[in-house]
């Protein structure tokens, strides 16, 4: 399947209350409009494009673009796509986007990844995209799911079906990056959950999330989306640990 990648220059002006069917479900729980200043993620100065000449370099010399092959059966995905290691400035944006209220740093990131080739030949395999959810206590506190603004403005620019239905959250439990390695394992047992299985069957799915450390996260949604027996599920994020 050839991927067909939208211009970029000719975009769409972007709404921020442009929501689909779960987030309007969840629009009582959000305390923060999405409305977000035209600045650099990175050094503050006013730029559409959310990341300046000079802060964008910063970005080129630490960028990796790798994809990790992994054993389907195993670990219920076959690759994972990341685009820096989790350490340094990039670290910093991350725990800014996921804790200090900075929804608009997902644009920084979108901006960055999808002005690179590599990730859409990752992409070119996949037609349906699906976020990491969210419980509704932490869509409260937060305001927004990192994943899925990552995941929708992905879609936006690319023919990838956006489903931010189908895999849910049934409860709240302690943050992942709070825990060690056994206990994550352990912490995201049986906390999601699926919905519309037929939709899913036969697709190929990349499910998105901002950060992979020890997989556990990812591995568990995964490992529930294999239930709609999809062609085949890859995993997308930000960086890696």
């Amino acid at each position: 399947m050839r991927l067909k990648v939208k211009n970029m220059n000719n975009k769409k002006k972007v709404i921020p209350n442009e929501m689909t069917k779960n987030d309007k479900k969840m629009k009582c729980f959000s305390p923060v409009p999405l409305i977000f200043p035209p600045v650099c993620g990175i050094c503050g100065r006013i730029n559409k494009d959310f990341l300046c000449n000079k802060c964008k370099q910063l970005l080129e010399r630490r960028a990796k673009f790798l994809i990790e092959k992994y054993d389907y059966s195993q670990y219920n995905f076959s690759e994972h796509f990341y685009a820096f290691k989790y350490e340094g400035i990039v670290r910093g944006c991350i725990l800014n986007y996921k804790f200090n209220d900075n929804a608009y740093l997902y644009k920084m990131f979108t901006n960055f990844l999808l002005k690179h080739e590599k990730l859409f030949e990752f992409l070119k395999n996949y037609d349906t995209i699906i976020p990491v959810p969210i419980s509704r206590k932490r869509f409260k506190q937060r305001g927004y799911n990192q994943s899925y603004l990552i995941a929708k403005e992905i879609a936006k620019h690319t023919n990838l079906c956006l489903d931010n239905d189908s895999l849910f959250k049934t409860k709240n439990v302690i943050e992942q990056s709070k825990l060690n390695k056994e206990n994550r394992l352990i912490n995201v047992r049986n906390v999601y959950k699926l919905k519309n299985v037929k939709k899913l069957e036969n697709k190929s799915i990349v499910l998105v999330d901002d950060i992979f450390t020890t997989g556990s996260t990812v591995r568990e949604c995964c490992g529930v989306l294999k239930l709609a027996s999809p062609k085949n599920i890859g995993v997308l994020t930000i960086a890696k640990d």
